[in-house]
């Protein structure tokens, strides 16, 4: 199980969100992206209701927000919008650049967070770099129990992953 001390506050079934930087992130942005959000959230209202949300940084790279309406329901699609909003103003302030949706991430040999595409994935896949055991990362989940759980990192085996590992029958 993850320790996310910035999450701690909320429930397993608050929504999450996870942006990956193009490139790891020093203390000083991950202090000054994080400060920005926290003001916003401090604010964050939906439908009249406040949304009790809060933010960290993993491994460097990853902005993950998680968040919960006061009282009972779920968030709207505007709630929601303000924090895309608030993400990307934070984001172009501090010359943030955040991974294509479709990329793959994972870890190299060495242990860094690597960014490519899922084409560039299944040939190095081919080429044996990477394998079943390559840890990857999900940051499509969408609660933070599942976070809480592990399910963002783990061996592409045990994910989604597992289908680019296939490579095509050659006939």
């Amino acid at each position: 199980m993850a320790d996310l001390p910035a999450l701690a506050a909320l429930p397993d079934d608050a929504r999450l969100w996870i942006h990956a930087a193009a490139s790891p992130l020093g203390d000083d942005r991950q202090a000054a992206l994080l400060d920005r959000l926290s003001t916003f959230m401090e604010g964050w209202r939906a439908h009249e209701r406040s949304v009790e949300g809060a933010a960290t940084i993993l491994h460097d790279r990853f902005l993950v927000v998680a968040a919960t309406p006061v009282g009972s329901g779920d968030l709207s699609g505007c709630g929601i919008d303000d924090l895309a909003h608030a993400i990307d103003d934070a984001a172009s302030a501090l010359e943030v650049a955040w991974v294509p949706s479709l990329h793959v991430l994972y870890r190299d040999g060495d242990g860094r967070v690597v960014a490519t595409s899922r084409r560039a994935f299944q040939e190095r896949a081919t080429d044996g770099i990477v394998t079943a055991d390559t840890p990857v990362f999900d940051p499509s989940l969408t609660t933070l129990g599942a976070l809480r759980e592990g399910a963002f990192e783990r061996p592409a085996r045990e994910s989604w992953h597992a289908q680019l590992l296939c490579t095509p029958a050659k006939g």
